[in-house]
């Protein structure tokens, strides 16, 4: 039986008098990727920014690992596993790249792990090796977003949320991306992702979720969600 990393119940997030998100219910099972997709203004993002902390919630639960966050600090919940790569990536473009990598690791104290999670990033990522001191505002858009990735990896999370991570990449660099989701999953990390490219992201996701006005409208496994023909017509660009 597949345990539910994330338990998600009846969350609704609020902006003053605006309710975003309006009563979403969604887990995420350990060495899954989950996908959230939906337009623009579906919520998505406002969801992954509640769940790391960034929000909070104006009702519902969210339960991580088995301890409810409620109240716990952004800070804190990176500390217990959960790591976010935020929407437009969000580097340190004066520092280098080294750099940014090790502000992923400012929890942590363990300096041979941290050694270790860098040349694990450089692994994955081997052009960000080649330039490690290089300032992170010379990257091209997808490898600032493979940056983005890895300082994010640093944390050692059990679940890591993306958000949008081939906004703005060649097709190439999105194919890239994709793989090497598929080769955090293979490694164990659970990833929760939310993307615009639904061909791609369904295509490699265990679980899928169809958000419309801050609301999921449906649910199902990446294959069936991919097959669905109201999917297929909204967000697969088919009549």
């Amino acid at each position: 039986m597949t345990t539910a990393l994330l338990e998600v119940e009846d969350l609704r997030v609020a902006y003053g008098k605006i309710e975003a998100v309006k009563g979403i219910s969604f887990t995420v099972a350990e060495g899954s990727v989950t996908t959230l997709i939906g337009t623009n203004g579906a919520g998505k993002t406002t969801t992954l920014r509640t769940l790391s902390g960034l929000l909070r919630p104006v009702g519902g639960s969210i339960r991580f690992d088995g301890r409810t966050l409620g109240s716990v600090p952004a800070h804190r919940i990176v500390s217990l596993g959960l790591a976010h790569s935020p929407e437009g990536r969000h580097i340190f473009p004066r520092m280098t790249i080294e750099e940014n990598l090790l502000l992923g690791a400012f929890l942590r104290k363990d300096q041979p792990g941290i050694t270790e999670d860098i040349e694990r990033a450089y692994t994955l990522f081997p052009i960000l090796g080649e330039r490690r001191k290089q300032a992170a505002g010379t990257l091209s858009g997808g490898e600032q977003q493979m940056l983005a990735m890895g300082r994010a990896l640093m944390s050692r999370p059990k679940l890591l949320m993306l958000d949008e991570p081939s906004m703005g990449l060649s097709p190439l660099m999105m194919q890239k991306i994709m793989a090497t989701i598929v080769e955090l999953k293979a490694a164990g990390t659970t990833v929760l992702l939310v993307e615009q490219n639904a061909q791609a992201a369904l295509s490699l996701s265990d679980q899928g979720y169809v958000m419309q006005t801050g609301r999921i409208v449906l649910s199902g496994t990446g294959a069936a969600l991919l097959r669905d023909e109201s999917v297929r017509r909204s967000y697969l660009g088919e009549d």
